[in-house]
């Protein structure tokens, strides 16, 4: 019955614990030396202060069933963790004396893992769900607050919601690990609408952390809707450069990122400091942990964003 079943099964025969086994078990004894014939015990040395006792349960007379049991075995050369359903039940002979037992099981690491990289992903589902509803909510707070009217409430709240949604896309692609920069510039000016030429996006590849890309695409959005208002992108002529310039990683090396407004018309300093003006100022800077300098040249405005390159990719405290 055990040699013709497909199902993993190991018989463990008389005193000497002999071991014989079917082809569907194979698998789980790895790369372990032939098991065929040697003693139960031997072959599973390396745990059996734990099975042992379970085995000795069989030959006592009393079955175990045990779903998705944890040990640490050796059957590739190291220590691996594994997972294992299975059952010990004692064989008896035609006197009804136990003569031996048999092992049905089943190997479950896979599912186990699953199920644990599953409870991972929610817990970090969870936390990405609060921390955006926060940024959500912070954001709307501070737009109604400076909004002159409620159309322009609703207006500019939308273009934030969606500069986020956007980088949340290019971030959920790579599983939150971090976002190409060009992607995340390109995501935050999509909802614009831009004209074609009218922006310039240059410098080399560098993949920014999550909470960096999410505060440097509202940042971004903020600059674009202010030049779309004011700036250089309210008239055809106008342009806006973006670029970025970068060192070896992982070095005190600069980090410096550009947004250049030019051809648009004469600028003046604000009389007031917006959302807008303090995300950028403080916010960036802080997830950066670098400096963000604004400039209001009459020309057009300039802002400028400089830190060192160790300082990319690492998180900010929320």
């Amino acid at each position: 019955m055990m040699l013709s079943s497909r199902f993993p099964k190991c018989i463990v025969w008389g005193p000497e614990l002999v071991t014989l086994y079917n082809d569907a078990f194979r698998p789980i004894l790895g790369d372990k030396p032939e098991a065929l014939g040697r003693s139960f015990q031997a072959v599973w040395h390396e745990a059996w202060d734990i099975i042992g006792p379970i085995a000795e349960k069989a030959y006592a007379g009393e079955a175990t069933f045990i779903e998705d049991f944890p040990l640490v075995i050796e059957r590739h050369g190291y220590p691996e963790q594994a997972y294992f359903t299975f059952c010990y039940s004692p064989i008896r002979d035609e006197t009804g004396r136990i003569a031996g037992m048999i092992d049905t099981v089943i190997e479950t690491t896979g599912k186990v893992q699953a199920e644990k990289n599953a409870q991972l992903l929610n817990a970090e589902l969870e936390h990405r769900i609060r921390n955006t509803l926060a940024m959500v909510s912070a954001i709307a707070n501070q737009t109604f607050q400076s909004a002159v009217t409620k159309e322009d409430a609703q207006s500019t709240l939308m273009q934030r919601i969606a500069a986020l949604g956007h980088v949340h896309g290019t971030l959920t692609q790579s599983s939150w690990s971090g976002a190409p920069i060009q992607a995340v510039i390109e995501d935050a000016l999509s909802p614009h609408r831009i004209g074609c030429g009218q922006i310039s996006i240059e410098g080399p590849p560098l993949t920014l952390a999550a909470r960096q890309s999410l505060s440097l695409a509202l940042a971004i959005n903020e600059l674009a809707t202010n030049a779309i208002k004011y700036g250089a992108l309210s008239v055809d002529r106008g342009r806006v450069i973006v670029s970025w310039q970068i060192g070896a990683p992982e070095t005190e090396e600069a980090f410096r990122l550009l947004w250049i407004e030019q051809d648009g018309p004469v600028v003046s300093k604000p009389d007031r400091r917006g959302f807008g003006s303090r995300l950028i100022e403080h916010a960036l800077a802080d997830d950066f942990r670098g400096e963000v300098r604004i400039t209001y040249d009459p020309r057009g405005v300039r802002c400028e964003l400089t830190t060192k390159m160790n300082n990319l990719r690492i998180e900010a405290q929320d």
